[in-house]
């Protein structure tokens, strides 16, 4: 067997994760099944965090197969790892920033993984806006980040829940990511055909005046003749790396008859539907400032849509805040607890960490407040990203900290003072009526 990969027996009678070195990890190897990437000095001896990864990947697979006869419970195993409450987290400005770790992201994930006075192991996963990139690439990078093991069941991107719209739609436009990234990734996702802006600058050079394709990019671009196909729908995948272009070619577009390039409506309403897998107007980066990310690419098509045609453009967003994204997070939350524990239902708290009151805060709020929650959820705001201290946010968390590692620690003291206070309860003597003179 190769350096590479390493198979742990699992349970009697449950499948195991097939451990992968966060180094020499291959595209193929990441998406050869149930996986947790291991940095190399863990692949001998799996890490604390083994545990929780490999349980939560395994708990996405078989939410994926839910309906299908691979679906059988088994026994839960024997596990040290709490099921009252779990953490989630966003990850630019949390946990890494400008593709390095915020110094407190790695003792952070020591205290979740058991580390702490309590002893206690606790779940987390990851819901990040990020786009452009699988769940599993986001997994060999966060575990290359923080030298942790990790798991693709523990990411949640923006763009997850655009899967479920593949046997919708045939040929599709994805924008945005480095590259052919972008077109990978919809691939992935059971897209079946998929065009990318290049391919349509390859066709008809003169569609964006400014922008010329590189000799990689003609290379990688696919030939066709776009006046004899029809684009059914348009999905921003990840931020665009050319605006001027990316923003004609989807304008085409929406104002074409039916997705069919060099074509006008009259009406301006007969073009494709436009999905985009977040609306984070600013994220933050290793520059000091915030930048503007996809959410202000959507601003700007409506406002551009509105002043050429006089109408509104409808469009989707998809990611924090928006509420599937977190009744997602719920179900694969509850998939975990009921594997591992034997309780089919999400654990009853689970703590949002974020560094946006826009999205992050705002969305954990407002998911906590809606009647599709079936449990609590906590939103915390650190100070390490887009929101800054001074300031006072648009949406108001439930605890405002410094770093991600108080956010763990307030989270971690907080259910151990629940726990605590409901053991004085039922530790009381039952009351009796008093006796009447």
């Amino acid at each position: 067997m190769s350096s590479a990969v390493q198979l742990l027996s699992p349970p009697p009678g449950r499948p195991g994760a097939r451990r992968l070195s966060s180094m020499s990890a291959t595209h193929k190897d990441l998406v050869s099944g149930p996986i947790v990437v291991v940095p190399p000095k863990h692949m001998m001896t799996p890490s604390d965090a083994h545990e929780v990864a490999e349980a939560l990947e395994l708990a996405k697979h078989r939410l994926d197969r839910v309906h299908s006869a691979d679906s059988t419970p088994t026994t839960p195993p024997a596990t040290s790892v709490t099921d009252s409450y779990a953490f989630a987290f966003d990850i630019d400005g949390v946990l890494i920033r400008g593709g390095k770790p915020i110094p407190e992201a790695v003792e952070a994930m020591k205290v979740l993984n058991g580390q702490n006075q309590y002893a206690v192991k606790v779940p987390y996963i990851f819901v990040t806006n990020g786009g452009g990139k699988t769940e599993q690439e986001r997994c060999l990078d966060l575990s290359q980040q923080l030298e942790l093991e990790v798991s693709p069941g523990q990411f949640i991107c923006g763009h997850t829940p655009m899967r479920e719209m593949a046997e919708r739609y045939n040929t599709v436009l994805v924008v945005g990511g480095e590259g052919e990234k972008c077109r990978l990734v919809a691939e992935g996702y059971g897209f079946r055909d998929v065009v990318t802006p290049g391919d349509i600058i390859k066709d008809n050079k003169d569609t964006t005046p400014f922008r010329k394709l590189t000799d990689e990019e003609r290379k990688n671009s696919r030939a066709r003749n776009f006046a004899e196909h029809e684009i059914e729908a348009i999905f921003i995948f990840a931020d665009s790396r050319d605006w001027a272009g990316d923003q004609q070619i989807i304008l085409d577009l929406l104002m074409s008859k039916k997705g069919r390039l060099g074509t006008r409506s009259e009406t301006f309403d007969e073009g494709p539907p436009i999905f985009f897998s977040h609306n984070d107007v600013v994220w933050s980066t290793s520059h000091d400032l915030t930048r503007i990310g996809m959410g202000a690419l959507r601003a700007s098509l409506e406002a551009m849509f509105k002043a050429v045609t006089g109408k509104v453009l409808k469009t989707t967003a998809y990611g924090k805040p928006q509420i599937g994204t977190f009744q997602f997070a719920t179900r694969l939350l509850q998939q975990w607890r009921k594997d591992t524990h034997g309780i089919d239902s999400p654990p009853e708290t689970v703590y949002f960490v974020g560094d946006t009151p826009e999205s992050d805060i705002r969305g954990t709020n407002e998911y906590n407040d809606s009647p599709l929650s079936e449990n609590t959820w906590y939103s915390i705001l650190v100070r390490t990203g887009v929101y800054k201290a001074g300031t006072v946010p648009r949406f108001e968390p439930k605890a405002t900290v410094d770093n991600v590692l108080d956010a763990v620690n307030h989270g971690v003291e907080r259910e151990a003072m629940k726990l605590f206070e409901k053991q004085i309860i039922d530790s009381a003597p039952p009351k009796t009526e008093a006796i009447r003179e």
